[in-house]
């Protein structure tokens, strides 16, 4: 490990065996990023990732983007990185899986560690920028190693296989969170579709169209739907309808239809005739003009 953790040797810990073992130590800092590194260790290693980092910061800020901030928690099981606002963990970095730790003695700011991922094996290099506590952060994770590495020799070596059953358990639940998280948006994208489509009122039944009915609030008659014949009083069926093709052009009472523009000169009056010839000439220029 980098000799940041030794450097205070002669000096007590910052923190108690409790805080780091039962609980974590936060610290909030801005999170560069991180990037693939060659080695697990080495102070050239991490000086070549932080002026990556930083020049991917700086790209960034000319483009209007802000760097991330995030929330370290630091405990003999590991470092979580998480959003400050809604405690969502990024990244989980197990401790035994880091393999060095330093910070920047050119810049105050900045303090790095170099974690070996357990999905690709790939070593990746955390770089984060702390005005007040990177030296702090550096040496809390060297503290969590001390006593770490006194339980396992207290355990006699089954700490690590709990640490490392912990780990998956942890990892599960990250992956869980995430799922749930997936799947409260799209409850709530659905409540949304709701609130816009609209609702029929509560109680309410489909039904077909009403029929249209005339200026008496009345259906009008249809002369191709057929009459339901009434039984009589006594029982007895009454005697069938019967319509002759001749009926049909017959009124209500039997007669022939009247039109008063078929007929000829000598059906009527002369004053009644010059009426419906001047009747005539009305409908016919009427019709002209439409």
């Amino acid at each position: 490990m980098n000799r940041a953790f030794n450097r205070k040797k002669d000096k007590s810990w910052m923190h108690t065996p409790d805080a780091l073992a039962k609980h974590y130590i936060p610290y909030n800092a801005k999170f560069l990023g991180n990037t693939e590194v060659d080695q697990p260790k080495g102070t050239e290693i991490v000086k070549e990732a932080v002026r990556k980092l930083k020049f991917q910061r700086h790209i960034k800020k000319s483009e209007g983007q802000k760097t991330q901030k995030v929330e370290l928690q630091i405990s003999i099981y590991g470092v979580k990185i998480l959003d400050p606002k809604t405690k969502d963990v990024q990244y989980n970095c197990q401790l035994h899986r880091i393999s060095f730790c330093a910070d920047d003695k050119t810049d105050k700011r900045i303090f790095t560690f170099i974690c070996k991922d357990s999905e690709s094996n790939k070593h990746l290099c955390y770089v984060f920028d702390s005005e007040k506590c990177a030296e702090e952060v550096t040496l809390t994770i060297g503290q969590a190693f001390d006593l770490a590495y006194k339980k396992f020799l207290e355990s006699g070596g089954k700490d690590v296989e709990t640490r490392k059953q912990i780990g998956t358990l942890q990892k599960r639940i990250q992956e869980l969170e995430t799922e749930n998280s997936g799947l409260k948006k799209q409850l709530w994208e659905l409540e949304e579709q709701l609130m816009i489509a609209p609702v029929p009122p509560a109680g309410s039944i489909s039904l077909k169209p009403p029929m249209s009915t005339d200026v008496f609030d009345m259906v009008p008659f249809s002369a191709v739907t057929p009459l339901v014949p009434i039984p009589a009083s006594n029982g007895t069926p009454p005697p069938p309808t019967t319509t002759s093709p001749t009926d049909m052009s017959k009124d209500l009472f039997g007669a022939e239809p009247f039109d008063p523009f078929t007929c000829g000169q000598a059906d009527f009056p002369p004053d009644i005739q010059s009426r419906l010839d001047e009747m005539q000439r009305q409908r016919w220029r009427g019709s002209k003009w439409d």
